[in-house]
């Protein structure tokens, strides 16, 4: 995860948090978080990113509409980040 950024870790985390999301709800949940706009040419290749890392499944809900599942190794990669993470904010 380390080599992720922190807009990629971001939707990680809204992934994993959701049951298949398509781009369209990761999309207005990231919007959500940084309350702004985020465009389709920073969104997909972002996503197609995590894909191809193998931290995300990627499948088809219709012919127009895709969704986005977390796998074993994403969800190994947000909890080996949390780990990380507990040693310098827990005391």
């Amino acid at each position: 995860m380390n080599d992720l950024t922190g807009f990629q870790r971001d939707l990680l985390y809204v992934i994993v948090g959701a049951d298949k999301p398509s781009g369209q709800d990761i999309k207005s949940e990231i919007e959500r978080y940084y309350s702004s706009e985020i465009d389709h040419g920073r969104l997909y290749p972002n996503l197609d990113t995590l894909v191809n890392k193998g931290l995300v499944e990627k499948g088809e809900l219709d012919r127009r509409t895709n969704y986005y599942a977390i796998t074993e190794a994403g969800e190994r990669a947000i909890r080996e980040r949390q780990d990380w993470e507990r040693q310098y904010t827990d005391s």
